[in-house]
């Protein structure tokens, strides 16, 4: 089933971008990514108590509320640098290289996790490299 919540992933992000895009004319990037931010809030906060989730928050290690709170910053700082692009430029050109994450991930995972880099891998990073040079080019 993770294949079925990945494809549906693909799907609103596709429509964040475009609903975004839409939604920061004439708002300030930042101020925009607060409003945002709010609603994701809501929406998570509210999965957790419809599905009962709140009583696993005392068994969370400090380790793990250290990464997820390192994790918070890093999304939100993405998400700051995301509008701000979108504010500025096509979204044609911003997505593609916002989804230059995909081949910093999977770099990353086999700096830190230890992940397999196989032939595989390094020929999809090379594709969407390339890719994406060519759709902002």
């Amino acid at each position: 089933m993770w294949w079925l919540f990945a494809v549906l992933s693909s799907v609103f992000a596709a429509l964040t971008s475009i609903l975004a895009k839409v939604g920061i004319e004439d708002v300030n990037a930042n101020l925009a990514t607060a409003i945002r931010t709010a609603v994701v809030l809501v929406l998570s906060w509210g999965m957790v108590f419809l599905t009962n989730a709140q009583k696993g928050l005392g068994e969370i290690s400090q380790k793990s509320w250290l990464f997820l709170i390192l994790s918070g910053l890093a999304t939100g700082a993405s998400w700051l640098c995301y509008y701000k692009a979108l504010q500025m430029g096509d979204v044609s050109k911003v997505v593609p290289i916002d989804k230059l994450s995909v081949v910093i991930t999977l770099l990353l995972a086999f700096v830190f996790l230890h992940e397999e880099f196989t032939v595989k891998s390094a020929v999809g990073c090379a594709l969407i490299g390339a890719g994406t040079l060519l759709m902002v080019l």
